[in-house]
Protein backbone atom coordinates (compact mmCIF):
# COMPACT_ATOMS: atom_id res chain seq x y z
CA UNK A 1 0.00 0.00 0.00
CA UNK A 2 1.29 3.49 -0.84
CA UNK A 3 1.95 6.10 1.94
CA UNK A 4 -1.07 8.62 2.63
CA UNK A 5 -0.63 11.74 0.17
CA UNK A 6 -2.67 13.63 3.50
CA UNK A 7 -2.07 12.21 6.69
CA UNK A 8 -3.52 14.13 9.91
CA UNK A 9 -2.73 13.38 13.02
CA UNK A 10 -4.56 13.87 16.38
CA UNK A 11 -5.43 17.42 14.94
CA UNK A 12 -6.35 20.20 17.43
CA UNK A 13 -8.12 23.30 16.62
CA UNK A 14 -9.21 25.95 19.51
CA UNK A 15 -10.25 29.81 18.83
CA UNK A 16 -10.08 31.70 21.63
CA UNK A 17 -12.86 32.87 23.85
CA UNK A 18 -14.87 36.07 21.62
CA UNK A 19 -18.09 37.92 22.47
CA UNK A 20 -20.67 35.95 24.73
CA UNK A 21 -18.31 33.14 24.36
CA UNK A 22 -16.24 32.75 27.74
CA UNK A 23 -14.41 29.76 26.87
CA UNK A 24 -12.24 28.98 24.48
CA UNK A 25 -14.22 26.89 21.78
CA UNK A 26 -12.62 23.62 20.29
CA UNK A 27 -13.55 23.03 16.84
CA UNK A 28 -11.32 19.70 16.38
CA UNK A 29 -11.08 17.52 19.36
CA UNK A 30 -8.06 15.12 17.88
CA UNK A 31 -8.63 13.97 14.70
CA UNK A 32 -7.25 11.78 12.33
CA UNK A 33 -7.71 11.02 9.23
CA UNK A 34 -5.14 9.97 5.65
CA UNK A 35 -5.98 10.18 2.13
CA UNK A 36 -4.03 8.27 -0.34
CA UNK A 37 -2.87 9.28 -3.83
CA UNK A 38 -5.88 9.33 -6.16
CA UNK A 39 -8.76 8.24 -3.27
CA UNK A 40 -11.81 10.49 -2.68
CA UNK A 41 -12.36 9.92 1.19
CA UNK A 42 -15.40 11.81 1.99
CA UNK A 43 -15.74 13.58 5.37
CA UNK A 44 -19.58 13.53 6.35
CA UNK A 45 -21.66 15.55 8.99
CA UNK A 46 -23.84 18.15 10.13
CA UNK A 47 -23.20 21.91 9.98
CA UNK A 48 -21.11 22.89 13.32
CA UNK A 49 -19.56 19.06 12.97
CA UNK A 50 -16.29 20.46 11.89
CA UNK A 51 -15.90 18.85 8.86
CA UNK A 52 -15.25 22.31 7.30
CA UNK A 53 -12.90 23.69 10.09
CA UNK A 54 -10.50 20.27 8.82
CA UNK A 55 -10.59 21.33 5.41
CA UNK A 56 -9.32 24.75 6.23
CA UNK A 57 -6.62 23.40 8.63
CA UNK A 58 -5.34 20.99 5.94
CA UNK A 59 -5.22 24.29 3.31
CA UNK A 60 -3.70 26.04 6.34
CA UNK A 61 -6.90 28.71 6.81
CA UNK A 62 -7.20 27.76 10.18
CA UNK A 63 -5.30 27.66 12.99
CA UNK A 64 -3.64 23.83 14.67
CA UNK A 65 -3.64 24.19 18.41
CA UNK A 66 -2.39 20.55 18.54
CA UNK A 67 -1.38 17.81 16.60
CA UNK A 68 0.21 17.26 12.75
CA UNK A 69 -0.59 17.58 9.16
CA UNK A 70 2.10 16.32 6.89
CA UNK A 71 1.44 16.16 2.91
CA UNK A 72 3.50 13.74 0.71
CA UNK A 73 5.62 12.92 4.01
CA UNK A 74 6.09 16.85 4.98
CA UNK A 75 4.67 18.63 7.99
CA UNK A 76 2.67 21.35 6.92
CA UNK A 77 0.68 22.22 10.35
CA UNK A 78 2.30 25.27 10.67
CA UNK A 79 3.66 26.59 7.03
CA UNK A 80 4.70 30.40 6.51
CA UNK A 81 2.86 32.02 3.90
CA UNK A 82 5.76 32.25 1.40
CA UNK A 83 5.86 28.11 2.08
CA UNK A 84 1.89 27.88 1.93
CA UNK A 85 1.74 29.50 -1.21
CA UNK A 86 4.14 27.37 -3.12
CA UNK A 87 2.17 24.41 -1.80
CA UNK A 88 -1.38 25.93 -3.77
CA UNK A 89 0.44 23.76 -6.87
CA UNK A 90 -0.32 20.76 -5.25
CA UNK A 91 -3.66 21.64 -2.91
CA UNK A 92 -6.44 23.45 -4.36
CA UNK A 93 -10.23 23.89 -2.73
CA UNK A 94 -13.55 23.96 -4.51
CA UNK A 95 -15.78 25.40 -2.30
CA UNK A 96 -19.50 25.80 -2.20
CA UNK A 97 -21.09 28.19 -3.93
CA UNK A 98 -20.18 28.68 -7.27
CA UNK A 99 -22.34 32.18 -6.95
CA UNK A 100 -19.92 33.38 -4.56
CA UNK A 101 -16.59 31.80 -5.41
CA UNK A 102 -15.28 33.25 -8.98
CA UNK A 103 -14.86 37.30 -9.45
CA UNK A 104 -17.99 38.03 -11.54
CA UNK A 105 -15.87 41.27 -12.96
CA UNK A 106 -13.51 38.66 -14.67
CA UNK A 107 -14.23 36.30 -17.76
CA UNK A 108 -13.67 32.87 -17.54
CA UNK A 109 -10.24 33.25 -19.25
CA UNK A 110 -9.25 35.50 -16.61
CA UNK A 111 -10.33 33.60 -14.13
CA UNK A 112 -8.43 30.46 -15.10
CA UNK A 113 -5.27 32.14 -16.53
CA UNK A 114 -4.81 34.03 -12.91
CA UNK A 115 -3.59 31.03 -11.21
CA UNK A 116 -1.48 29.91 -14.64
CA UNK A 117 0.25 33.44 -14.29
CA UNK A 118 0.85 33.66 -10.52
CA UNK A 119 2.77 30.12 -11.38
CA UNK A 120 4.75 31.51 -14.07
CA UNK A 121 3.18 29.78 -16.99
CA UNK A 122 3.57 32.21 -20.28
CA UNK A 123 0.34 33.82 -21.81
CA UNK A 124 0.85 31.58 -25.11
CA UNK A 125 0.73 28.12 -22.92
CA UNK A 126 -1.45 29.87 -20.49
CA UNK A 127 -3.76 30.36 -23.57
CA UNK A 128 -3.89 26.62 -24.71
CA UNK A 129 -4.01 25.19 -21.28
CA UNK A 130 -6.85 27.57 -20.61
CA UNK A 131 -8.85 25.44 -23.69
CA UNK A 132 -8.07 22.30 -22.38
CA UNK A 133 -9.06 22.99 -18.94
CA UNK A 134 -12.63 24.11 -20.21
CA UNK A 135 -12.30 20.77 -22.69
CA UNK A 136 -11.75 18.55 -19.24
CA UNK A 137 -14.79 20.00 -17.69
CA UNK A 138 -17.34 19.89 -20.65
CA UNK A 139 -17.73 23.40 -21.61
CA UNK A 140 -16.65 25.34 -24.91
CA UNK A 141 -14.47 26.88 -25.81
CA UNK A 142 -16.28 30.56 -26.25
CA UNK A 143 -16.77 30.07 -22.50
CA UNK A 144 -13.80 31.90 -21.96
CA UNK A 145 -14.62 34.93 -23.20
CA UNK A 146 -18.14 35.04 -21.06
CA UNK A 147 -18.72 36.47 -17.46
CA UNK A 148 -19.63 33.88 -14.38
CA UNK A 149 -23.58 35.46 -14.51
CA UNK A 150 -24.18 33.77 -17.83
CA UNK A 151 -23.88 30.46 -16.62
CA UNK A 152 -26.02 28.12 -14.26
CA UNK A 153 -24.46 27.21 -11.36
CA UNK A 154 -23.77 23.68 -12.59
CA UNK A 155 -21.72 25.63 -15.20
CA UNK A 156 -20.23 28.10 -12.76
CA UNK A 157 -18.87 24.82 -10.53
CA UNK A 158 -17.30 23.62 -13.57
CA UNK A 159 -15.70 26.45 -13.97
CA UNK A 160 -14.43 26.22 -10.14
CA UNK A 161 -13.43 22.95 -10.80
CA UNK A 162 -11.03 23.80 -13.98
CA UNK A 163 -9.39 26.57 -11.58
CA UNK A 164 -8.67 23.95 -8.87
CA UNK A 165 -7.24 21.53 -12.00
CA UNK A 166 -5.21 24.62 -13.46
CA UNK A 167 -2.14 23.27 -11.56
CA UNK A 168 -2.52 19.96 -12.05
CA UNK A 169 -2.67 19.27 -8.25
CA UNK A 170 -2.38 16.28 -6.40
CA UNK A 171 -5.22 16.65 -3.82
CA UNK A 172 -8.36 19.07 -4.20
CA UNK A 173 -10.53 19.55 -0.66
CA UNK A 174 -14.04 20.18 -1.85
CA UNK A 175 -16.04 21.60 0.72
CA UNK A 176 -20.05 20.98 0.09
CA UNK A 177 -19.24 21.51 -3.63
CA UNK A 178 -22.68 20.40 -4.83
CA UNK A 179 -25.04 21.45 -2.14
CA UNK A 180 -26.25 24.55 -3.86
CA UNK A 181 -27.12 22.45 -6.53
CA UNK A 182 -30.40 20.62 -7.88
CA UNK A 183 -30.31 17.24 -7.80
CA UNK A 184 -29.91 16.31 -11.85
CA UNK A 185 -27.02 18.60 -11.58
CA UNK A 186 -25.60 17.62 -8.84
CA UNK A 187 -25.32 13.89 -10.18
CA UNK A 188 -23.46 15.45 -13.35
CA UNK A 189 -20.89 17.40 -11.37
CA UNK A 190 -19.97 14.32 -9.04
CA UNK A 191 -19.94 12.15 -12.51
CA UNK A 192 -17.32 14.58 -13.54
CA UNK A 193 -15.32 14.52 -10.03
CA UNK A 194 -15.03 10.75 -10.94
CA UNK A 195 -13.92 11.24 -14.50
CA UNK A 196 -11.33 13.78 -13.40
CA UNK A 197 -9.83 11.74 -11.12
CA UNK A 198 -9.86 8.24 -13.57
CA UNK A 199 -8.05 10.61 -16.10
CA UNK A 200 -5.47 12.47 -13.58
CA UNK A 201 -5.14 10.60 -10.32
CA UNK A 202 -6.16 13.51 -8.42
CA UNK A 203 -7.25 12.92 -4.58
CA UNK A 204 -10.39 14.36 -2.96
CA UNK A 205 -10.84 15.14 0.85
CA UNK A 206 -14.38 15.62 -0.20
CA UNK A 207 -16.60 17.53 2.44
CA UNK A 208 -20.31 17.24 2.23
CA UNK A 209 -23.59 16.64 4.68
CA UNK A 210 -25.36 14.30 2.11
CA UNK A 211 -25.02 10.74 2.60
CA UNK A 212 -26.02 9.68 -0.50
CA UNK A 213 -23.42 12.05 -1.98
CA UNK A 214 -20.77 10.01 -0.16
CA UNK A 215 -22.02 6.91 -1.21
CA UNK A 216 -21.73 7.92 -5.06
CA UNK A 217 -18.28 9.01 -5.12
CA UNK A 218 -16.10 8.18 -2.47
CA UNK A 219 -13.61 5.37 -1.88
CA UNK A 220 -14.25 5.70 2.43
CA UNK A 221 -16.17 7.79 4.40
CA UNK A 222 -15.10 9.16 7.74
CA UNK A 223 -17.92 10.35 9.88
CA UNK A 224 -17.32 13.46 12.38
CA UNK A 225 -19.67 14.89 15.30
CA UNK A 226 -18.99 17.40 17.47
CA UNK A 227 -15.62 17.91 16.44
CA UNK A 228 -14.43 14.20 16.49
CA UNK A 229 -14.54 11.68 14.10
CA UNK A 230 -17.13 8.47 15.40
CA UNK A 231 -16.76 6.29 12.48
CA UNK A 232 -14.67 5.34 9.60
CA UNK A 233 -15.29 2.80 7.03
CA UNK A 234 -15.67 2.03 3.15
CA UNK A 235 -18.05 3.96 1.13
CA UNK A 236 -20.53 0.89 1.24
CA UNK A 237 -20.30 -0.22 4.84
CA UNK A 238 -20.43 3.25 6.62
CA UNK A 239 -23.53 3.84 4.19
CA UNK A 240 -25.58 0.48 4.00
CA UNK A 241 -24.96 -0.42 7.81
CA UNK A 242 -23.81 2.38 10.28
CA UNK A 243 -22.50 1.35 13.13
CA UNK A 244 -22.69 4.41 15.45
CA UNK A 245 -25.91 5.83 16.24
CA UNK A 246 -25.12 9.43 15.06
CA UNK A 247 -24.10 8.14 11.53
CA UNK A 248 -27.62 5.72 11.95
CA UNK A 249 -29.39 8.92 12.99
CA UNK A 250 -27.83 11.07 9.76
CA UNK A 251 -29.03 8.01 7.36
CA UNK A 252 -32.48 7.75 8.47
CA UNK A 253 -32.29 11.76 8.17
CA UNK A 254 -31.26 11.60 4.60
CA UNK A 255 -34.52 11.69 2.27
CA UNK A 256 -35.49 8.91 -0.30
CA UNK A 257 -37.67 9.63 -3.38
CA UNK A 258 -40.01 6.55 -1.84
CA UNK A 259 -42.92 7.57 0.46
CA UNK A 260 -43.34 4.36 2.49
CA UNK A 261 -39.50 4.30 3.01
CA UNK A 262 -39.09 7.40 3.85
CA UNK A 263 -42.07 6.96 6.52
CA UNK A 264 -40.15 3.75 7.66
CA UNK A 265 -36.91 5.86 7.53
CA UNK A 266 -38.34 8.23 9.72
CA UNK A 267 -40.50 5.81 12.46
CA UNK A 268 -37.16 4.34 12.69
CA UNK A 269 -35.24 7.20 13.40
CA UNK A 270 -38.08 8.06 16.11
CA UNK A 271 -37.65 5.18 17.68
CA UNK A 272 -33.65 5.50 17.75
CA UNK A 273 -33.67 9.02 19.27
CA UNK A 274 -36.28 7.52 21.84
CA UNK A 275 -34.38 4.93 22.92
CA UNK A 276 -31.34 7.29 23.19
CA UNK A 277 -33.26 9.32 25.61
CA UNK A 278 -34.03 6.34 27.71
CA UNK A 279 -30.31 5.23 28.34
CA UNK A 280 -29.27 9.01 28.87
CA UNK A 281 -32.46 9.11 31.73
CA UNK A 282 -31.53 5.95 33.36
CA UNK A 283 -27.50 6.76 33.15
CA UNK A 284 -28.92 10.48 35.24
Amino acid sequence: MSAPLLEVKDLVVEYPAKGFRKEPFRALKGVSLDILPGETVGLVGESGSGKTTLGRAALGLAPVSGGTIHYDGREISHLKRAERRALSSEMQVVFQDPYSSLNPSMTIEQILTEPLTAAGVGSKEAKTRVRDLLDQVGLPADARDRLPREFSGGQRQRVAIARALALQPRLIVCDEPVSALDLSTQARVLDLFIEIQERTGVAYLFITHDLAVVRHISHRVAVMFRGEIVETGDGDQVTARPAHPYTQRLFMASPVPDPDKQETRRVERRALLDSEAAEGAAAA
